[in-house]
């Protein structure tokens, strides 16, 4: 099977993150990989071991990123691609991403493509539906379940607390939730391995883009931290008194009754 799998370098949102301008500081922060994608990466190297076939990690930005697909090639990916935007995409946004996956991956005659449901960065759960959507083949999201029978798939998915079981054909695109699996540690090994695998950068001219085919249809106008929450209050006394000013509190004060 040819399997690949759309990586994103994000912020580890566990971390201190600032705000500096309108913009997030990334002087000091930590990035690692989107962990849907990581959920993603581990699928898609299940599926190989299972099929057979090879596992190509892709991932648009910079150079940076390359930390990331190499810790994708020590969990067990075969291949990375890095397509380098540094210097031809000043503002991005998930159209600009969906483009470029979308033209790199045209003539890849890909059997699965796994996505990470959102980036707990933007969280928007655009590019894998958009990549499909530009590539012409079917997608299921959120998916908490796959496998693969030949040429078709049978995949489970989140609704709301819910799942629903869909057939699809492949070549399939979706994109994983948490709980598809437990994503595996690089072991030493694996790390030692990565350093010898093959990571390939490309520019947007190597596929035949310019600037003009993927400017963004959003723009970011500022980024900010939510607001400081006020300590809660505690209610005492007997019960009835209780609800009573708690129905006073949240007209008064919350306004929402």
């Amino acid at each position: 099977m040819n399997i690949y799998v759309l990586m994103k370098r994000t912020f580890d949102t566990e971390e201190k993150i600032t705000i500096s301008g309108g913009k997030i500081n990334e002087d000091g922060a930590e990035f690692i990989i989107n962990p849907y994608d990581e959920y993603a990466i581990e699928e898609a190297i299940q599926v190989r071991d299972a099929n057979g076939g090879e596992v190509t990690v892709v991932s648009v930005g910079t150079e940076e990123a390359e930390k990331q697909l190499r810790t994708a090639l020590a969990m067990g990916a075969d291949k990375a691609v890095l397509i380098n935007t540094e210097d031809d995409v000043e503002n991005g946004d998930q159209f600009t991403t969906a483009k470029i996956l979308s033209e790199f991956l045209k003539d890849k005659d890909a059997d699965l493509i796994i996505a990470g449901n959102v980036a707990i960065d933007g969280g928007s759960g655009q590019v894998g539906p958009r990549v499909a959507e530009i590539l012409g083949i079917s997608y299921v999201t959120t998916i908490t379940k796959l496998d693969i029978n030949g040429s078709s798939a049978t995949v489970v998915r989140d609704v709301e607390g819910d799942s629903e079981v869909i057939e699809a054909s492949l070549p399939l695109l979706v994109t994983a939730q948490q709980g598809l699996n437990e994503p595996r540690y690089p072991s030493l090994p694996g790390i030692m391995k990565a350093k010898k695998k093959p990571l390939d950068e490309l520019e947007l001219d190597d596929l035949d883009l310019d600037e003009d085919d993927v400017e963004a249809k959003t723009k970011t106008i500022e980024i900010y931290m939510p607001p400081k929450k006020e300590a809660g209050k505690v209610l005492e006394g007997e019960l009835e008194n209780q609800v009573k000013e708690l129905v006073k509190l949240l007209h008064t004060e919350a306004k929402v009754v």
